[in-house]
């Protein structure tokens, strides 16, 4: 699992540079939930890379929702890839995290 923090004045900005399937869903819990702490002001979550998510991922990514409203911080998804926009679209869950989706003009959905 990949997902290295770059910090800058409380806003944490990390990128998922793996799968978010169940093959890694644990050791990437555990690595974001450890980003979920005191002095975090906001979580950003670099979806770009992403090639694949299916519900253990999406779970996660439900998971650090709530741990941020409970918290206090404020989780922002950034650059989702074509799988998360997919399963977002599928489920209707744009509208539950709240941030902007953009769809790139080369996409290939089928």
């Amino acid at each position: 699992m990949t997902a290295k923090a770059n910090k800058n004045d409380g806003i944490l900005c990390v990128p998922i540079m793996d799968d978010m399937t169940i093959y890694n869903a644990q050791s990437l819990k555990e690595t974001l939930l450890g980003y979920c702490h005191a002095g975090t002001q906001e979580l950003q979550l670099d979806l770009s890379a992403v090639a694949e998510i299916d519900s253990a991922g999406l779970q996660l990514l439900l998971l650090l929702k709530a741990e941020a409203q409970k918290r206090g911080f404020t989780l922002r998804l950034l650059r989702h890839s074509e799988a998360v926009i997919e399963i977002f679209e599928l489920l209707k869950l744009g509208m539950y995290f709240g941030d902007p989706i953009v769809i790139p003009a080369n996409w290939k959905k089928s």
